[in-house]
């Protein structure tokens, strides 16, 4: 196994603890949120804070860019009940030119928000224009809205605990994954991790109804049950035939999207806070509560690395991946040489710790 490679920058715009990251949609930015409530945008090309802003009053659960149906807005999800959705953030010479060290900017515009349930630390899952969120009351069920008409499709999927597929209660939400609607069919799936230590996937099979309550339609596609503890993170792969979760044990697990078969690796290193799958779903990467990032094929399950810099738990990892033939319009730098930046990037791992820091990593082509 190689040498595991030092960072090749940290970012020290966060002073709390970083708890969410996410790539722009054109791939030249980083949105980080951390234990406080700030979000910061960062510039990929120069490694400099765009903007940060006090979102929320409570720790980020997810901050992402959303191409909404009247342009591009940010969202962000905490643990303070709310969830906003921000006007783009464009490039400015201004601060992108200031210091590692800047203070907060002045925050985008608000457009709207809306009251969530953030009990159980599970962010949102976005497939536009629906998002799901854990539901209202009861944090075992989940509720999916339309934006921005903010109306309630689908109340209470889960309602009652009684559609694992068998006996016994899921506990909590702690992870979410809205696939796309199926355009011949119109039937939506989420896939949902628990408490209980397993994943669940359910189909909504209603007709002609566009709207439920109750979780009534929502109908058990297969259920999993793989940890003994908590999932802690779940990672689903961008072509939607896999998904990853990992708990406080020593498991990796990989189960069929298609019929659920649970395929269990075990590690030599319990106690994973996060997991992230590679655009090209060849390699993930598992965050560790003793700060280390270690690298796998999905194929395998090999370990391909292990990455050191954070002292304390990894609480979130990015793999920075672009669409080269995608106009750069979002936010981000605009120069002639941003194709070269962007496949420069290509192999670019970001990790952030309870250190408040992000660890930018370059790492080599691993063939999967």
């Amino acid at each position: 196994m190689p040498s595991p490679p030092p960072p090749i920058h940290v970012l020290r715009t966060h002073s709390s603890a970083i708890t969410s990251l996410s790539l722009s949609k054109c791939g030249s930015c980083v949105y980080s949120g951390d234990g406080s409530g700030l979000v910061s945008v960062t510039s990929l090309s120069t490694l400099r804070p765009i903007a940060t802003w006090q979102a929320h009053s409570d720790s980020i659960l997810r901050a992402c860019e959303w191409l909404s149906p009247d342009g591009p807005r940010i969202i962000t999800h905490a643990r303070d009940n709310k969830l906003h959705i921000w006007a783009s953030i464009h490039d400015s010479p201004r601060i992108g030119g200031a210091s590692a060290a800047l203070e907060a900017s002045r925050a985008p515009e608000l457009y709207y928000s809306m009251d969530v349930n953030a009990l159980n630390y599970c962010p949102f899952a976005l497939s536009s224009p629906l998002i799901a969120l854990p539901n209202l009351v009861e944090s075992s069920e989940v509720d999916i809205w339309h934006l921005p008409a903010r109306d309630r499709i689908h109340a209470g999927i889960g309602t009652g605990n009684n559609q694992r597929g068998e006996a016994g209660a899921t506990g909590i939400a702690m992870s979410l994954h809205l696939f796309p609607e199926d355009q011949d069919s119109k039937s939506l799936r989420l896939l949902a991790a628990y408490e209980f230590g397993g994943l669940i996937l359910r189909q909504y099979n209603s007709g002609t109804k566009e709207k439920s309550v109750e979780g009534k339609g929502w109908d058990v596609v297969w259920s999993q049950k793989p940890h003994v503890d908590s999932v802690m993170a779940m990672s689903v792969s961008s072509c939607s035939t896999f998904a990853l979760s990992v708990s406080a044990d020593h498991l990796i697990v990989k189960y069929s999207i298609l019929d659920g078969t649970a395929t269990t690796f075990k590690t030599s290193h319990p106690g994973s806070a996060c997991i992230s799958t590679r655009h090209d779903s060849r390699v993930c990467a598992v965050g560790g509560w003793d700060g280390r990032v270690r690298l796998y094929s999905t194929k395998n399950f090999k370990e391909l690395g292990t990455l050191k810099y954070h002292k304390e738990t990894c609480q979130a990892i990015l793999f920075v991946w672009s669409d080269l033939k995608e106009d750069n319009n979002e936010v981000g730098d605009s120069d002639s040489d941003e194709e070269t930046e962007r496949k420069k990037r290509k192999n670019w791992v970001l990790s952030g710790g309870k250190d408040g820091r992000v660890a930018v990593w370059a790492l080599m082509d691993f063939g999967g």
